[in-house]
Parts: structure tokens; sequence; C-alpha cells
């Protein structure tokens, strides 16, 4: 014997010492016991200076064993056959869709590899909307839509022809949208979750506002979960792992994920030299969550029970996913040369196995007992949130049309030869005469399968998905809420966020919808003075507060409550926004007309998560969007990357966002108090971006003229007339900007005799989404209806000189509509540290860029001379030696 051999054989026998030793220890001591072991072990280890290579990775098979699994409860047989049926047509789908108008699109892969955990959850776990407040929230995987909608088909919720209209929606008989868009099937769909990544930070976030609204006593307490069904390739998204902690720390026992680890993404494996699961794994225990493994098949269970020297577990855990994706696709004798031949004794073990049966070894995430028995253990879990990483081949039943391939997430048709191996692994009653056409499959009404899937439907209180449409009764807050701020400052120097947080104060204390306002802030609370609300209403902690707080004396301290109302989610406007999106469309989930009021930074909104201010726009929510500190030029000192002059501008890309730009306290109040009424009386669902800055100064009241309130509400108004404008000219501002316009009027009036009328702008998207509209109604109807903008500035050419603090991209966005000429000035370019005065010279838009820019245009229109521009030049010291804003 070699000197290797016998080190071997040492090594085995020690080996089996130390497995015999727990083995005792597990059959006469409690699981803390062995707990207590391992733990001595790894801390000694490390003592030693030994460096453990994943301590915080099991084994990397199942982690519930064969001794706790229960019974499958359902009819196995009947469930894989209409498991199978649903399959078929959900391929059906997107081959037909694509043999009738090639590009159309749609994926077979992805729900092929997740049926099974669809269909466990379908008919044991998802209760359905018939459940009340205890209905299950369930976040599906986007790209596994086909199947969703294949299920529905079978349920008689859906027709043939739907099916046949996939991704079609604009035909006369209707179609299905190609992902779960609420807004586009408002009565289906409850999450937008196709957007990868959103669906995970989403659904952590619903499940803690599913908390805050039950420890506010608005929501009754239930065991609703909430289901999110997520790719193993998506979780590389930092949205969808950036959120985790927040579900252990606020003990989310109501949450769910289902992570679908078929390894593959669309160019080749999620971890080609490494472990998906491992990896995942370690992320999610580490951060707090209940991790559950289902990565083998039942089949594989007499072959882990018949191995005693633990070769078998060693086996699995050495691969890493490129290797496991090619066994996926191996015949028989590849699998037992080059898997189990590494080691005699696994040899030894399979020796009894046909290639065929090792080649039907299958994945946990295929086997349904082994995800019940998952979701069964997670659905009962009370400590905490639950992770199950299930191992399924991505194309499950394509065969040599996708099974583990990289070209698999691009399948859209299948040839005949693919078409009958599908059936035929499927066992689908369907002619060979008529599959060329990828026909649609449906058992009679009384069959045996239809009866069993509606009837275990019914034991879960109906179908799912679903999304209620129904309005909620809503009074208005009391108008004394909003009577301070029309009354305007008098002396007083105030800035239009804090008008807004004094409004939300006012609205937190209204008897008819206080408790119903949810504020939410991305750690900024303090920056926007906020501070006094935490007093008032206190932040919201499912734990209350656990500490006594370094400023326990002060008036304004930080307040913790279980019963909070501030959601301070810490710093991410992420999280923030989906927390927006959670109470935003609790109108819909829970019959609740929550309003949330999210405040921050106004570069970081729309920039920043502006995918999830999209998918607001699709899941229908309503609420309030308060970009903070906002303008390029009004947050003084704060530089390049926290001055905004483009959120506007982007705003403008979202149909459903209502984007102002207030300057005064009382423009604030009509657009609040209008928009309260427009989403939450008359059931828009349209949510409201509105601009607020830090800068102070007198807030005049709201001048007594009829028609000021429709001018605020449409976008813009005359905030000062004079019967003297000779030459037709009209300054327009917004924000803080208008008082820069203010005082270039004053100058023409002073220095040149020259009289104008001022403008405040408060919405370019209003008179923007007025214009086009107007204008397509014209076109399309040969008729003459006036936009607003016609209708408030007639039709006399004049001079319009627009400054805003925004780029000059927003103002032009209109300037078709403005008969005459039309001058911007913006805040194009990188912003800069540096004071307000010195900003707004910077970048042109102060009063006497404004003032020049007026002279100019005049000169043009040879209304004034050479010699008074000239003057007016040397006197406004305008020069073009200045570097340009474009190029600081």
């Amino acid at each position: 014997m070699t000197k290797q051999n016998h080190s071997h054989k040492i090594h085995e026998f020690e080996n089996q010492e130390w497995l015999d030793s727990i083995d005792y220890i597990i059959e006469n001591e409690d699981a803390d016991r062995v707990d207590e072991l391992i733990e001595l072990l790894e801390n000694r280890a490390r003592a030693k200076g030994i460096r453990l290579k994943s301590p915080v990775n099991t084994p990397y098979v199942n982690t519930i064993p064969v001794s706790d699994e229960v019974d499958y409860p359902g009819n196995r047989e009947l469930e894989r056959k209409i498991k199978s049926i649903i399959r078929w047509n959900a391929m059906a789908m997107v081959v037909q869709a694509n043999k009738k108008q090639d590009g159309i699109g749609g994926h077979i892969s992805t729900y092929a590899s997740s049926a099974t955990l669809y269909e466990v959850g379908f008919n044991h776990f998802f209760r359905g909307a018939d459940s009340g407040t205890s209905a299950d929230m369930v976040y599906f995987q986007g790209h596994s839509s086909p199947g969703i909608y294949a299920r529905s088909f079978l349920e008689g919720r859906f027709s043939k022809k739907l099916l046949e209209n996939f991704r079609r929606e604009l035909n006369p008989k209707g179609g299905l949208s190609s992902y779960p868009h609420p807004r586009l099937m408002p009565d289906y769909w409850r999450f937008p979750t196709v957007s990868m990544g959103l669906g995970p930070i989403m659904a952590i976030y619903q499940a803690r506002f599913n908390k805050y609204l039950q420890d506010k006593g608005l929501l009754e307490e239930s065991d609703q979960k909430v289901w999110a069904f997520i790719g193993d390739g998506e979780m590389d998204e930092p949205e969808s792992l950036g959120a985790i902690t927040l579900a252990s720390r606020e003990d989310l026992d109501n949450l769910i994920f289902v992570v679908n680890c078929n390894l593959q993404r669309l160019d080749g494996p999620v971890r080609g030299n490494s472990s998906i699961i491992q990896e995942l794994e370690a992320a999610f225990y580490g951060a707090g969550w209940n991790v559950i493994k289902v990565i083998l098949g039942e089949n594989w269970d007499p072959l882990l029970e018949k191995d005693k020297s633990g070769l078998l577990i060693k086996r699995l855990g050495e691969l890493v996913d490129g290797r496991r994706q090619k066994f996926s696709i191996s015949d028989g004798d590849v699998i037992r040369k080059e898997f189990f031949g590494k080691y005699k004794e696994l040899l030894k073990l399979v020796e009894d196995l046909s290639d065929d049966e090792l080649v039907k070894l299958r994945r946990g995430g295929h086997d349904p007992l082994k995800v019940y028995n998952a979701y069964k253990k997670a659905s009962e879990s009370t400590n905490g949130p639950t992770v199950i990483l299930t191992q399924t081949v991505k194309g499950y039943g394509l065969g040599e049309a996708g099974e583990g391939r990289n070209i698999t997430h691009q399948q859209k048709k299948l040839n005949e030869e693919e078409l009958i191996h599908f059936r035929d692994r499927f066992n689908i009653p369907i002619s060979d005469e008529d599959l060329a056409e990828a026909p649609f499959y449906k058992p009679a009404e009384d069959s045996d399968e239809i009866q069993y899937l509606k009837k275990q439907r019914e034991k879960l209180n109906g179908f799912l998905p679903v999304r209620n449409e129904e309005t909620v009764d809503f009074e208005m807050p009391d108008s004394e809420v909003f009577e301070e701020f029309l009354k305007g400052s008098g002396k007083r120097e105030v800035a239009t966020t804090m008008a807004a947080v004094q409004l939300l104060s006012k609205l937190l204390k209204d008897k008819n919808i206080g408790k119903l306002i949810v504020p939410i802030v991305p750690d900024e609370s303090r920056t926007f003075g906020m501070d006094a609300l935490f007093r008032q209403v206190g932040i919201y902690a499912h734990k209350g507060q656990l500490y006594e707080p370094v400023d326990r004396d002060s008036l304004l301290y930080y307040k913790e409550a279980k019963d909070g109302a501030i959601l301070e989610e810490g710093i991410t406007e992420a999280g923030s926004m989906s927390s927006f999106i959670a109470a935003g469309t609790a109108y819909s989930a829970h019959q609740i007309n929550c309003i949330p009021f999210y405040i921050f930074y106004s570069m970081f909104g729309f920039q920043r998560v502006g995918d999830l201010i999209w998918a607001a726009a699709d899941a229908r929510t309503k609420g309030f969007l308060l970009g903070g500190t906002a303008g390029r030029t009004t947050l003084a000192g704060e530089g390049l990357q926290h001055q905004d002059g483009q959120s506007h501008l982007l705003a403008l890309s979202v149909p459903t966002v209502q984007a102002y730009d207030p300057a005064f306290a009382y423009e604030l109040a009509v657009i609040v108090k209008n928009g309260i009424k427009r989403m939450y009386v008359d059931g828009e669902d349209i949510f409201y971006y509105i601009t607020i800055m830090n800068e102070k100064y007198k807030m005049p009241a709201k001048p007594p003229r009829k028609g000021i309130e429709e001018g605020i509400i449409n976008g813009m108004y005359p905030f000062r007339s004079s019967r003297k404008n000779e030459h037709n000219l009209h300054l327009l501002g917004s924000g803080s900007i208008l008082n820069e316009a203010l005082k270039a009027a004053d100058i023409l009036k002073k220095d040149y005799d020259i009289f104008s009328e001022v403008w405040s702008v408060t919405s370019y998207k209003q008179l923007y989404d007025n214009a086009i509209e107007t204008e397509r109604q014209n076109r399309l109807n040969d008729s003459k209806i006036k936009s607003y903008i016609e209708e408030a500035v007639g039709k006399e050419e004049g001079i319009f000189v627009a400054a805003s603090d925004y780029v000059k991209a927003l103002p032009l966005s209109v300037s078709k509509w403005f008969p005459g000429t039309f001058e911007a000035l913006g805040t194009d370019g990188f912003g800069l540290s540096e004071h307000r005065d010195e900003l707004r010279e910077h970048f042109e838009v102060n009063a006497k860029h404004i003032v020049w820019c007026t002279l100019l245009a005049l000169h043009k229109q040879k209304k004034i001379d050479q010699k008074t521009l000239k003057e007016a030049k040397e006197k406004l010291q305008i020069t073009g030696e200045k570097k340009s804003p474009l190029r600081p």
C-alpha cells in the first residue's frame, strides 16, 4: 500500500468516527446540542487560525430531510396532467403568436422551468381574492406570464381568442399583455414585475407596509403572505438583494421569496465557475432569513440514504454550475462516468441503476413533494422572512429545443419534431395532423382535470391573479387645512419646503384623512424640516423603540413607535419608492385610501429611481412625490451631483405623472387639494410630482381674481398684469425663478419704461399634455379646439420670455403654441458649488438676463433702437467672455 493510499484510509476512518459521533448526538439529544457542538468546533478552528471556507453554507442537498417531510395532500396524477396541459398551452401561445407575426416575442423557457413551483402554490397555498384582507399577494416572475395566462384559460377566466391575441392588445376582440402590467390588464395583474429586480424590492416593502397598516389598526391582522417569484439571474440586480436586511430586521414572517435557480441566464450560466444557490444561501442566511434549499428530487433520496460515507454529498458540492448544466443535458453513460465515476464508491452506489434512470434523477424544483414541503415550512414560519432556493432546468420539457441551453431564453418557435417531443413527453391528446399549428388544448368542463383545478381554487377562496378595481368612499380633508396657505406669510420669509411640511402636519391632524397620510422620507427628515413630525406622529418601527435616543431632552427628539406614521427608510430612494408604491396602491390591495407623501432630494428621484417611478405608473399608484431642495440654482453650495435641473423634463415621459413647480405656498395648497380630490374622490389613478425649494422669501396671498385656481391646476396664470403692455410682452417664471421674473419686470418698467405681464407657470407638463392632445383632436376630427395656452394668452403675437431653474428643453417643449417670439432661459449644464446669486448669474436665469433677453427680442422687432440696446448691455454688464454653463 502506498503512503498516499494509507493516508486516505486513515482519513476515511477518522471521517466515519466524526459522522458516527454526530449521529449519536442527533439520536440521543436535541438540535440545540448539535448546534452547540458544531459552534464549539468552528470557534476552536478559528481560534487556531483556520479560515473556514463557507461557514454560512450548508451541504448542496435539500434543507428539509426526508424524515421531516409530510405526504403530498393532493392528487399528484391529476395535478401532473393539469400542469402538462398548462405547459402545452403556454408554449402554444408563444409559438402561435410568432407564427402569425414574426418578431412578436414571448418566452417559453421561464415558465417551463417554474411550472411545478407555481402549480403547487396554486393548488395548495395561494389564497385568492375571496379571502378578503388575508388574500395572498403574489409577485409573479414577469417572463412566466404565458403559464399564468394558460392556467386562467383552463379556469375559464380567459377565452381562446384572448390567448390567440397574446401580445396583440389592440385587437378589437381583446388581447393579453406581454408581462404583468396592471395598467394594461387592470382587473387581473396587481404587480408589475418584469423590470428585473423591482419585484423583489417591491415585495419586501409591500410585506412591511402590510405590517404597518396592521400596527396602525387600519388593517386586521391575518396570516396573509407575500410571495415573490424571482429568477436566479435576476438576483444580480442591486434592488434584488439591496433591501433583504429590512425584511429580517422587521421580522417579516409574512414574506416568502421563491428563487427559481435554473442556473441559466440569456448568455450562459448564472455562475459558471461557482454556485449561485450557495452564494444566495450565504447572502440570505447572513442577512437573517430562513433559507430552504430544494435541490434534489425524491428519486435521489434512496441514493443519499445508501451513501454512508458522505461522498455523494461531497460530489454534489464539488460541482460548479457550468458543470451542473452540462449534466442536465447529458446521456446516462456520461453522468455515470463523469459524475459518479470520480469516486469508485459512488459508481458502486448506482450500479443497479440504468443509464435512463440516471438521466431521470431530477432537480428538486420539478418535484411537487419537495416543493410542497418547502412551501409548507415557509408558510408556517413565525420567525422572520423565508427564501426558498429551488434548483430547476430552464426550458424543462423542451428537449433539444432548449433544456439548459444558452439559446433557450430566446426560444419563440418549435419545429414539428420539437412539437412531437413536447406533446409526447407531456401526453397532450393532439393528433399529428393538427400538431403543426400548435393548437390550444382544454379538457371538457366536466373532466376530472377541470373539476379538480377549480375545486382546489375554491378551497383557497378564488382565482389569482386578480386586482380589485372597486372605488372606496372618501371624505375630503377639512377646507381649513388649506386656508392658512392661501393668506400668505406676511412679513415672514418661508420656503415652499417649509410650507409643504406645515401642510403635511395639518393633513396628519385632519379628522377625515389624518390616519391615511403616509409620510415617507429617505433619511432627510431634518433636512426638510420635518423634525416636528417625529414628536407629532412618530417614526414607524414594528418593534417600537428599544433604546433611549441621544436627543431625548430635545423638543424634536427622534421617536420610533409601533403605531408611528412616518416611514423613515434610511438612505435608500429605491426602498422609499417601493414604500410609495405599496402605500399608493393600498386603495386596490386593501381597499384603504392611503395617501403617501414621499419627500426626497429632487435630483435623486426621476434620475435615480426612474424605473420604479415607471413601475408606479404601471401599478396605477396614487400619491404625492415631493422633490425637495429642487432646482439647479436654488440649492446653493451643493454642486454637480445634487443640483437638479432635469427632473421636470424626465417627468414629461411618464403619462400619469402630474408635475408641478409652484413658486408660492398658496399654489402648493391648491395643487395638493386638487390632487387629493382627483385621486381619491374622482378615482383617477394618477400621481403627483411637486418640486419644493429651500429658498426663503415672502409668500403672497392668493390673488382674489377669478380663475386663479384653474390657472394653477392647468399650468399657468397671470400673476401680475399691466394695462400699459403695449408690446404684448410676457415674462414666464416657475418656482423660485418667478421672483427673478418679477424683478426683471420691475427693472424693465423703472429703467426702460417697458411694461409686461408676469405669468406663474406652475406646470409645463400640464401645458404640454393639454396642447398635444388638443392638437391631436383637431388633426383627427378636423376641429378647431383651442389649447389651454391659446385660451390663456390669446391669438395676438407677442414676446414670451420663459425662465426656470430647469433645462431650456422644458419651456421649449410648449413654445410652438405661443403666438409670436418665444425665448427660453434655463440651467443647461452641470451644477456648481456656489451661492444662489452667483449660480443664477452663471446659468443666466437671473433678473438681468431676463431683462437682456427681453430687450434683445424687442430690438429684433425694431421696438427699441440700437443705442438703447447698447446702453442696456453695459448697464446690465452682459458679456460674452464668461465661460458657457455647458462647459463649466
